[in-house]
């Protein structure tokens, strides 16, 4: 576990590390960046640096938490890679499954190998499944995963590429929209971002905005017209005050 920046989570939690690039968003990988040099500065974890790896020491984790925690799952890696082996998922699902307190959300660019496995796998209520929708092209994302039986299905429209009209939001319980960071990062227009926020406000689904990111996404910043929108789903108010 690790303590985390990302403002929709609270901590980080890496059964398997690694990845390859499957679209445009995963251009300019931050995880594929950090990897790299946590293995330049020796962590053990990353000595295949950005190869996809599993960490079978790391399932025990959760059950060690005193506390309750909001968790990210897999942030340097994508629990449903087409190399890692099933198995391994359905040991990280058990660990999950046996630890209620904890809230585990998962996000991936895979849709079809989770809709694929969905069926095998049990969702317990503390899962929270998502998918990344980076620009128009890949809007058919949304429509795969409604078919996924998780209690909380959100999208991640992150790194925002593209306007996205007409999005359609049925079953869907959380958007989060945030633009690209760091070096060679593509702009976000604030249109885009506003039309999301109108569309969401429409259809009654909370509305979380990460950062405008770019180069300084620090003094960039998180606000949108003066105000941060840090909504959650709505059976989950009650952990509005610890994000």
């Amino acid at each position: 576990m690790r303590q985390t920046k990302i403002e929709w989570t609270e901590v980080t939690w890496n059964p398997t590390t690694g990845c390859t690039k499957v679209s445009s968003g995963c251009k300019n990988c931050y995880a594929e960046k950090m990897a790299l040099r946590l293995k330049g500065m020796g962590i053990k974890k990353y000595d295949n640096g950005f190869e996809l790896a599993i960490h079978p020491a790391v399932l025990i984790e959760p059950y060690k938490w005193s506390s309750s925690k909001v968790v990210f799952v897999n942030s340097m890696s994508d629990l449903f890679h087409e190399d890692l082996p099933f198995e391994f998922l359905e040991k990280v699902f058990t660990v999950m499954n046996e630890n209620p307190k904890h809230i585990f959300q998962v996000l991936t660019k895979r849709v079809k190998l989770l809709l694929e496995y969905s069926s095998k796998l049990h969702w317990t209520d503390n899962i929270w499944m998502g998918v990344t929708v980076e620009s128009s092209k890949y809007m058919d994302r949304i429509n795969l995963l409604r078919q996924v039986p998780a209690s909380i299905k959100f999208l991640s429209l992150e790194p925002l590429l593209s306007s996205l009209p007409n999005l359609n939001l049925d079953k869907i319980d959380w958007v989060i929209v945030g633009g690209e960071s760091g070096i060679n990062s593509r702009p976000v227009k604030k249109e885009w971002v506003n039309s999301i926020l109108t569309q969401c406000q429409v259809q009654n689904v909370p509305f979380f905005f990460k950062q405008w990111g770019g180069m300084n996404k620090k003094k960039n910043g998180r606000m949108l017209d003066g105000e941060f929108y840090n909504e959650m789903p709505k059976k989950y108010g009650q952990i509005l005050h610890r994000i």
